[in-house]
C-alpha cells in the first residue's frame, strides 16, 4: 500500500517539476555533462568520463549519479548514489548529494535506463539540466531527445549521442 502511495507521489512530483521547467537555455553549448545511471545496466563508470573526454570536456566537467534498488551490505565510499529508500512516501528526495546533482545546471543530462523508471524519471524531471537525452521507452515528456539504441552497447549509444550533439551544435 505504502509503495503505491510512494509511486503515485513520485508521478505527481514529476508532473509538477515538468510544469516548472525552464527551457530558455536549451541551446547552450556543451560545457558540463551529467549522467543519471541505473546501476542494474552499468558498473564501468570510467566509460562515462572517457566519453566526456571524447566530447572535449575535462573530467571535472563530467558528473555521474547512480541509482541502485537497494544498497549492498558491503560498505561503499561512493557518494553519488541513491536508493529507493531515500525517496519519501511523498516523492521527495532525502539525499543531499542527489539534490546538489539535480540543482547543478548541466548543459546536457543523459538518463541511462531502459523504459519507465519512477525514481529516475522523478530525478530527471527535477534536474535543472538545460538539455536532456533519454533512451528506449522513457517518458518522452522528460527529454528533449529520445534515442532508440541499445544502451548496453556503449560504442553505439556514444556515437548516436555525439552525432546529435553535433547536429544541435552543442559540440564542434
Amino acid at each position: 500500500m505504502l509503495k503505491k502511495i510512494k509511486h503515485h507521489s513520485l508521478k505527481k512530483h514529476t508532473d509538477k517539476s515538468l510544469m516548472q521547467r525552464d527551457i530558455s537555455q536549451r541551446n547552450a553549448p556543451l560545457k558540463y555533462l551529467g549522467f543519471l545511471v541505473d546501476e542494474a545496466f552499468f558498473d564501468n563508470f570510467e566509460l562515462f568520463y572517457e566519453f566526456g573526454k571524447e566530447l572535449g570536456l575535462q573530467r571535472k566537467d563530467v558528473k555521474l549519479f547512480t541509482f541502485v534498488e537497494t544498497r549492498r551490505k558491503i560498505p561503499s565510499l561512493r557518494q553519488n548514489q541513491i536508493t529507493n529508500k531515500e525517496f519519501t512516501w511523498r516523492g521527495e528526495i532525502q539525499n543531499q548529494n542527489a539534490q546538489e546533482f539535480l540543482d547543478f545546471p548541466f548543459d546536457v543530462l543523459i538518463g541511462l535506463y531502459n523504459g519507465k523508471h519512477d525514481y529516475l524519471s522523478a530525478m530527471v524531471a527535477q534536474s535543472r539540466a538545460k538539455f536532456k537525452i533519454g533512451f528506449n521507452g522513457a517518458d518522452e515528456r522528460l527529454y528533449d531527445l529520445l534515442l532508440t539504441v541499445d544502451i548496453q552497447k556503449p560504442e553505439l549509444f556514444k556515437s548516436e549521442v555525439k552525432k546529435y550533439l553535433q547536429i544541435f551544435k552543442k559540440i564542434d
